[in-house]
């Protein structure tokens, strides 16, 4: 392998195909700062790379948005194959997404061969063809450098990419690539062998025709399966045939065609013929979501869902029979099955064979697709959004029991397959530990082994990755060791990673909710901090980072007291934010998901913020009637100050709407790059695309600043808009309540906003402290408590969890 590959770095990469997949590839290069070329054919009309700048500015209007920023497709340069090529040669990285032809891809091989710089990995994203016929289409000296690349749709958001190396591949390729695709990407990388559909589609397509042939058999409608097939079974909350609806019924197609083409010798292929009710919908051109009808079409608000023996929609909303609903709910995986599969209920009936399907199909091609069991459960948990993978849950229902059930149901004829299971289920290592994952490692029929985890570098920065059940690893909620812990929080260390002088703070509420035992926890934690440790990280081993102030928790102090009782108590949540922020070690915030309100307080007081890509964060106080209190607004107000100080020509109102807009508006970014634009990430925070390295980079980060030598900044000098600023934001509001934009208590709540933003009533360019508007925000805070338009909000949010617009 040539040197050139001894430090991987993509400076630049090319995407070739500008369809769904390609350009939505290009897009997440693009968010992780990886300048792009996307290619595709000449337009036949207008400008010659037009296909490829048609791709582009449509990626500004999909949703969920494949940009972290709609600025972002700037970055991306439209090409064509005909003029185009030499653009190639620079590229570290080419990922081709052409339509799954295997003669097109071999044409395109051949003509950009030439450009391909020597040093380059050319990736292959298909969903199922061959790696090894694909790499034909190179000479044989190029194919070494040549791999297949499956990304799963939408591939912003999918956290799943199979790697297929062939026999000729350079083992340092694929070692390369994923750890370019898990710490740059974010993705987490399951390695296929080169089987049809690889892994995750092999199982998941499978899965599909199973649940669509035992819903004929119980006679089940489509909304009622997925229902079933949901959340409430550990799946993703669209079910069965919403998630076909979102894939698209061609791409589906396209995978089961796969199936059906190659795997005629599997002893399940009786079952892979294309359902009819597929067929009928892709003739009708409805293909899911893209096209706005599938198995689901929306009539105005109405929901309709396909009848296929009416060949018509009919109203959807069917649900779970309760009594199947409360089986799936039991907290004991061997009693849920158990249940299941003994009940009289046609559904539950049909869950228990769904399973039994899974788990029968999942042991009897175990050794064809993958190397151990762990590859499975990993690839359908990524790419098909699984509480667990099939050999897991079977693991937790009892290995043998359900093993002994399978049995029972084949012999039976009623699965799906007169296929016996594999004899190493019943006999041997697996039967006699209990299952297929241990702490040792999973099972590798192949090698008749238990393997261990692969411990590439790159996974070194996971600190707690994805854990199996079975393997008895430590997680984010039990491994390191405890300093502190109560029901609201704990305090800890990572131990034995080099890292143990970093202390964590991880709070433990529901959602994260920040009350006044968090407060003290996090109080507890800075003391800890300056008294024996470089600094304090706070991170949570599961979504969100917070939701916010725990409202719940001063309704007993407003029902004894009053409004007037909850002022101490949000005058202490702002004292112990000032404190983190004046810490004497650095704080570092490690935001994921949602932080919101005082979650986004919380993290905004911190020295440093390190933020996965998917971070949703803003102000959203004013959707139950209320203004941010714990610093939110005086954050705003200082960081439009240090704005305008740094352009010192310009208004200050011009830096200071965007933060009266955002919380006026409840404004929540669409992504930490859009947070980033957004002033609610400074530019010095970093962004992380892999949730599970977030909590190596924070402790990084901490030990960075405490390394260079740490020092708080200096008490805040806020200058302020004051009255003439109210008045200019006043006027706007009152215009937008006018033209019915905004409601008089919107307007009510943007003007107390404003004020408070703005410093009040006094001179223009004033300069206040952080105590200033932070008791600014207080008092407002405790008045609305009272006005009867945020009391209904409140009540609507609580009652139907749903914002009011009064």
């Amino acid at each position: 392998m040539e040197n050139t590959l001894s430090n991987f770095i993509v400076r630049k990469a090319a995407v070739l195909g500008a369809g769904v997949m390609g350009a939505q590839i290009a897009a997440h290069l693009v968010n992780a700062r990886v300048d792009t070329i996307l290619f595709d054919l000449p337009a036949k009309e207008g400008p010659r790379s037009g296909i490829a700048q048609r791709a582009i500015e449509g990626l500004k209007k999909i949703n969920p948005a494949p940009l972290g920023h709609p600025d972002l497709a700037d970055a991306i340069r439209p090409a064509n194959y005909d003029d185009d090529l030499e653009l190639l040669r620079g590229c570290d990285l080419i990922i081709e997404a052409i339509a799954e032809r295997m003669d097109w891809k071999h044409d395109l091989y051949r003509r950009v061969a030439p450009c391909v710089d020597p040093g380059a990995i050319f990736a292959t994203n298909t969903s199922g063809l061959s790696i090894g016929r694909l790499s034909e289409g190179f000479e044989p000296a190029a194919r070494a450098r040549f791999c297949g690349v499956h990304f799963f749709n939408p591939p912003r958001y999918m956290h799943l990419v199979e790697l297929i190396a062939t026999p000729e591949t350079d083992p340092s390729v694929i070692d390369r690539l994923e750890t370019f695709l898990t710490t740059t990407l974010g993705k987490g990388c399951v390695r296929a062998k080169d089987t049809p559909n690889f892994i995750a589609n092999r199982i998941g397509t499978f899965g599909m025709f199973a649940t669509v042939a035992e819903a004929e058999k119980a006679g089940l409608a489509y909304d009622v399966v997925d229902d079933l097939t949901g959340e409430k079974m550990g799946r993703a909350k669209s079910g069965t045939f919403r998630t076909a609806d979102l894939v698209g019924l061609d791409t589906i197609g396209h995978v089961m065609k796969t199936m059906q083409d190659h795997l005629k010798d599997d002893p399940f292929a009786a079952l892979f013929a294309t359902p009819a009710a597929f067929t009928a919908l892709v003739a009708k051109g409805a293909l899911g979501q893209k096209t706005k009808a599938g198995f689901y079409r929306k009539d105005g608000k109405a929901v309709l869902r396909f009848d296929p023996a009416r060949g018509d929609y009919v109203p959807a909303g069917g649900k779970a029979d309760e009594t199947v609903a409360r089986i799936l709910k039991k907290k004991d995986p061997a009693e849920r099955v158990k249940l299941l599969r003994e009940s009289k209920n046609p559904q539950a009936r049909f869950v228990w064979a769904v399973m039994r399907d899974s788990w029968h199909y999942a042991a009897c091609t175990l050794q064809e697709i993958a190397d151990n069991a762990r590859d499975v459960d990993l690839a359908m948990r990524f790419g098909f959004a699984m509480a667990q993978g099939p050999f897991e849950a079977w693991q937790q229902a009892g290995w043998s029991q359900v093993a002994a059930w399978i049995r029972e149901d084949i012999e039976a004829g009623v699965a799906l397959a007169p296929v016996p299971l594999p004899q190493w289920v019943f006999d041997g290592p697996v039967a006699e530990r209990g299952g297929v994952h241990q702490p040792e490692g999973s099972w590798s029929p192949a090698r008749a082994a238990f393997v261990p985890r692969a411990t590439p570098p790159v996974v070194q920065r996971q600190l707690f990755p994805v854990a199996l059940a079975g393997e008895g690893a430590p997680t984010g909620h039990d491994g390191g060791t405890t300093v502190f812990q109560d029901d609201a929080i704990r305090l800890w260390t990572v131990a034995g990673r080099g890292v143990d002088d970093v202390l964590i703070a991880s709070i433990r509420t529901k959602v994260h909710a920040i009350g006044p035992g968090v407060i003290a926890g996090l109080l507890k934690g800075i003391e800890l901090a300056e008294r024996e440790y470089q600094g304090m990280v706070i991170w949570s081993p599961d979504d969100p980072f917070s939701y916010g102030a725990d409202l719940q928790s001063l309704l007993p102090v407003f029902m004894a007291g009053g409004a007037k009782a909850i002022e101490p108590l949000v005058q202490q949540l702002q004292e112990a934010l000032l404190r983190m922020r004046y810490a004497q070690v650095p704080t570092v915030a490690a935001v994921a998901h949602m932080a919101l309100g005082g979650g986004f307080e919380l993290a905004a007081h911190c020295a440093r913020r390190v933020a996965h890509l998917e971070s949703y964060i803003g102000l959203v106080e004013v959707g139950i009637g209320l203004i941010p209190a714990g610093g939110g607004l005086t954050y705003g107000a200082r960081r439009a100050s240090e704005e305008q100080a740094a352009a010192p020509d310009a208004n200050l109102l011009e830096f200071l709407k965007k933060y009266v807009m955002a919380a006026g508006t409840a404004q929540v970014s669409r992504s930490a790059i859009e947070a980033q634009a957004m002033g609610y990430l400074l530019p010095d925070d970093r962004i992380v695309f892999h949730r599970h390295e977030l909590l190596y980079a924070a402790i990084r980060e901490v030990k960075a600043m405490s390394d260079a030598g740490w020092r708080p900044p200096r008490r805040a000098r806020i200058r302020v808009a004051g009255r003439s600023g109210i008045a200019t934001i006043a006027a706007q509001l009152l215009n937008m309540r006018e033209g019915g934009f905004i409601s008089a208590h919107d307007e009510h709540l943007g003007r107390t906003i404003a004020e408070i933003m703005c410093g009040g009533d006094i001179e223009p360019g004033s300069v206040v402290d952080e105590a200033w508007l932070m008791a600014l925000e207080r008092r407002a805070f405790v008045r609305l408590l009272t006005h009867p338009k945020t009391q209904e909000r409140v009540m609507g949010m609580v009652q139907t969890g749903k914002p009011v617009r009064n």
